[in-house]
Parts: structure tokens; C-alpha cells; sequence
């Protein structure tokens, strides 16, 4: 990734962790779509 993008700089490195944290999820079997514990953090009012 080149270094000085301004403010377009966070855009350009999160996709590619994003990409590269699903991936990870997926080849470790891990259910994507239900996150493990998300319940007990989020709450709906």
C-alpha cells in the first residue's frame, strides 16, 4: 500500500483487512453470519 493517500488512506487499508478477517473466519470454520457472544454486547431497545 502506498504510505500518503490523505484521508482516503483508512479506506484503502480496513477493505483489505475486512477481506483478510472473513477469509480467515471462513477457512476456520467459523459461522460468519452469527458472531459468537454478539447477544451479550448488543442490545436492542
Amino acid at each position: 500500500m502506498p504510505e500518503n493517500y490523505g484521508a482516503l488512506s483508512p479506506i484503502l487499508h480496513v477493505v483489505p483487512l475486512q477481506l483478510l478477517a472473513y477469509h480467515t473466519a471462513v477457512a476456520r470454520g467459523t459461522d460468519v453470519d452469527k458472531p459468537r457472544n454478539l447477544a451479550k454486547s448488543v442490545t436492542v431497545e
